[in-house]
């Protein structure tokens, strides 16, 4: 079997040359925004401990590594703090950078803000063992036992870290997504567990000062802004969606379309390409929240996703039954049209990575013979929504290729071994690469891949858009 199947064919038109879409601009304005107000935030932490005359507690090496352990408190809560907002899918949040770079970056502060917490203990319990000529272990019983909510700060830090810990990706693949869901959840009680020793502890955040009153509308910030998009927001969309399990297809083994009804869809501003946090109101199922892309555009009463059974509860999908109760968190991602910034596209997708491709070439705009599709498989018939995704792309004039064949073995590459051997790349299978925006979905490690060949193609960042649909 050729490893290039190519199903659908236009004569290819010279594109305009590529403007960056308004759009674009507007979306690159609101990042740099938000960019600066999480470097000022830092800038007020610090603020906070100079203005209060941090800077001339360094007389002695005591009073210096004790100035050090408050400045890194409050720059470490800070970071833990822009964390949380980042995780709380803020629309602004998600406008401007998307679910996945927004969690990219989350995840990417755990480490830095941990360390900074620790250094504060540490600093801390030094400076003052220093001050008091007593022994670190000394200094430490007696913060624990003598100062007030010293323990529940304690508690705080070993949450943080077990969060921490399991964010690693060595650990995280081990365990089950519900049980990682469930310890990150405890981050919001670390983050709480700290503020009462920073409010009754030390003389910066003194009660009634200029200080205190930032400290608690930054906390009351973050955890209004928790509350409101991941709690209450999605909870009335979804009363007032009244969404309900329309019907189940068969896609393929363990893949299936499942088909939801409701009522004022529109209003939720979803597009092609973008993804909701989906729960399924039916024994095994209701206590599971599951991550899935629209496989289809959405209407003012209907909504259609693809999802493949991974063995987990997820197992019991196909079998839902018409008229279950589906309540969910979302729209969410920018891989959707809007982020588009040149005349071309190219969507490129592995497994069930192409539920928001075929949802996002049945909207995209793009004249005939600008858009390419690109299916990666093991055979061709191992191409989920491959019809469905024909049939589009003779109807909108894009071409249809299907690259079937199994990767070489210890190499890393997103192309199967035939490919490799003839030394294809996404630039020679698309001429027209630097003219397109091109949108990957698959899974981490090949997603991965095709983003390195597009960028090895000299393609720039604001043209290159992915969404990796594991955990």
């Amino acid at each position: 079997m050729s490893f290039d199947t190519r199903v659908t064919q236009r004569p290819l038109r010279v594109a305009p040359t590529p403007r960056i879409r308004p759009e674009y601009k507007r979306r690159m304005r609101l990042a740099d925004t938000l960019q600066v107000l999480c470097f000022v935030s830092v800038a007020v932490s610090i603020a906070l401990f100079l203005g209060d005359g941090g800077a001339a507690r360094f007389s002695t090496p005591a009073d210096a590594i004790t100035s050090l352990g408050v400045l890194t408190g409050l720059v470490g809560t800070d970071l833990l703090l822009v964390m949380m907002l980042l995780a709380a899918r803020l629309p602004a949040i998600d406008r401007a950078f998307g679910h996945d770079s927004a969690m990219a970056l989350h995840q990417s502060l755990g480490k830095p803000a941990l360390y900074l917490i620790l250094a504060h203990v540490v600093l801390l319990i030094t400076g003052y063992s220093l001050a008091g000529k007593v022994t670190i272990f000394a200094e430490a019983w007696s913060m624990i036992t003598q100062l007030p909510d010293m323990l529940l700060a304690l508690a705080g830090l070993g949450l943080l870290i077990l969060v921490v810990v399991t964010s690693l990706v060595i650990v995280r693949h081990r365990l089950p997504y519900e049980v990682w869901h469930i310890v990150h959840l405890l981050s919001y009680a670390a983050v709480l567990a700290a503020l009462p020793h920073q409010l009754t502890s030390g003389s910066l955040l003194i009660a009634g000062s200029a200080q205190w009153y930032y400290w608690l509308a930054l906390y009351t910030g973050v955890a209004g802004s928790i509350l409101v998009f991941r709690f209450i927001l999605p909870v009335v969309r979804s009363l007032r969606a009244r969404l309900v399990v329309e019907g189940v297809d068969e896609v393929g083994d363990g893949v299936v379309s499942i088909r939801l009804s409701g009522r004022r869809l529109r209003r939720l501003k979803a597009s092609s390409g973008q993804f909701f946090i989906w729960r399924f109101w039916t024994p095994g199922l209701w206590w599971q929240a599951h991550p899935f892309s629209l496989s289809a555009a959405p209407t003012g009463n209907s909504l259609r996703i693809t999802v493949r059974a991974l063995g987990d509860a997820s197992a019991a999908l196909p079998g839902l039954r018409r008229g279950t109760r589906v309540s969910f968190e979302g729209p969410y991602g920018l891989f959707t049209d809007r982020a588009r910034t040149s005349p071309r596209l190219v969507l490129v997708a592995a497994g069930i990575g192409v539920a928001p491709i075929r949802s996002l070439l049945e909207t995209a705009t793009f004249l005939p013979g600008h858009a390419t599709v690109i299916l990666r498989a093991h055979t061709a018939e191992d191409s989920y929504l491959a019809d469905e995704l024909a049939a589009l792309c003779q109807a909108r004039g894009a071409e249809l290729r299907i690259i079937a064949g199994k990767r070489p073995a210890g190499l890393n590459t997103w192309l199967p071994a035939k490919a490799v051997s003839a030394r294809v790349s996404l630039k020679t299978l698309v001429p027209q690469l630097r003219e397109s925006d091109v949108y990957i979905c698959g899974p981490r490690r090949w997603t991965d891949e095709v983003v390195r060949d597009a960028r090895s193609a000299g393609l720039p960042t604001r043209q290159i858009h992915f969404e990796r649909f594991d955990w």
